[in-house]
């Protein structure tokens, strides 16, 4: 997709937030930090007490309302951090304003949205990115590079394995929390999404999967806190994935790529084994904030009218992945993704 640069000569690429959440405020605090490519010009919530406060706190504008947030001429781009399950309303309606998205993880929440938010992103000329932040990590680029290049051979197997835990206390803070309809899902939707999202980045699309689903140790919510998906993938390699918010401990993230001339374990983004048939070395990774890094490819793709890293159709796999194994979980059966339509 190719949108309208904004020249490397003009002002400072000029930013809202819509959502000063936890994730919200994080982004305010990255927008307004010595190193953010951008300027951050005002916030805007459903609650405007909050976001005054964070005005405030930054010394930055509070907007009244969304819609008087988008309608300033001095905003180009905005970061949406609303509940999942608003995220098409929200940013059709900033998409329409003729703003840049950065949209928070996951997309939405059905494919159906998804395409919607989609066909509004052609249609505007704007660029829209999803959060997906892992990606950035210095480790997942190289794991990325070692795939492309095929130094690991042909993957034929990878498992991935996200074992959180959240408390009775985190569902319990927020009415939104473990629901259909504003969370779209749980320990998948909402936590592991990040590693569907780098899993599929790194291997390709799923053809066929079949998965596990179940509310194993919390109360008061609707959705899953553990699922285990096993699936095939259009290259022929097969997967394993766990994700869970059952998990009481500080167990780390990890995912295992496995092919015939290589492996690589990495946990906590940190490569923990690593073998090559070529006798390849691990090069020196630095620190880098991921979260920062993508709203700094983002900010290039503006200025330059180029690609972000994460596109929607990327974004929209993931949750296709994701609506797959929820069904594969009611129904017992295997499940194809939806694959993209060619009209979105």
């Amino acid at each position: 997709m190719t949108a309208n640069p904004i020249p490397a000569a003009a002002d400072s690429v000029r930013f809202g937030i819509i959502g000063v959440g936890i994730i919200g405020r994080q982004h305010a605090q990255r927008l307004t930090g010595e190193n953010s490519p951008a300027t951050l010009v005002a916030v805007a919530d459903a609650h405007p007490e909050a976001a005054h406060e964070v005005a405030t706190e930054y010394g930055i504008e509070a907007a009244a309302t969304v819609t008087d947030l988008l309608a300033r001429q001095d905003i180009d781009a905005v970061v949406i951090a609303v509940p999942s399950g608003l995220h098409a309303d929200v940013t059709i309606e900033a998409l329409t304003a003729g703003k840049h998205i950065y949209l928070e993880k996951p997309i939405e929440i059905t494919v159906e949205a998804a395409d919607r938010i989609r066909a509004a992103e052609q249609a505007s000329g704007k660029l829209l990115t999803v959060a997906s932040q892992r990606r950035f990590a210095a480790e997942n680029q190289y794991l990325k590079q070692l795939v492309t290049e095929g130094r690991l051979g042909t993957i034929t197997s990878a498992t991935v394995e996200v074992p959180l835990w959240r408390s009775q206390e985190y569902y319990d803070s927020g009415a939104w929390r473990g629901t259909w309809k504003l969370d779209g899902g749980g320990a998948l939707m909402n936590q592991g999404v990040h590693l569907v999202d780098l899993t599929l980045w790194l291997l390709g699309d799923v053809e066929e999967l079949y998965a596990h689903t179940g509310l194993l140790a919390h109360e008061r919510i609707e959705v899953e806190d553990t699922v285990t998906v096993t699936a095939r993938l259009r290259s022929g390699a097969q997967l394993t994935f766990q994700a869970t918010t059952a998990a009481f401990g500080d167990l780390p993230i990890r995912m295992n790529l496995m092919g015939d001339a290589g492996s690589i374990v990495t946990e906590r983004e940190r490569v923990v084994h690593f073998f090559s048939r070529d006798d390849l070395e691990l090069p020196a990774f630095g620190p880098v904030d991921i979260m920062l890094t993508q709203m700094t490819d983002f900010v290039r793709a503006i200025r330059t009218g180029g690609d972000p890293l994460v596109s929607s159709a990327e974004a929209r796999a993931a949750v296709a992945f994701i609506e797959a194994v929820y069904e594969s979980g009611r129904t017992g059966k295997p499940v194809r993704p939806a694959k993209l339509p060619a009209s979105v």
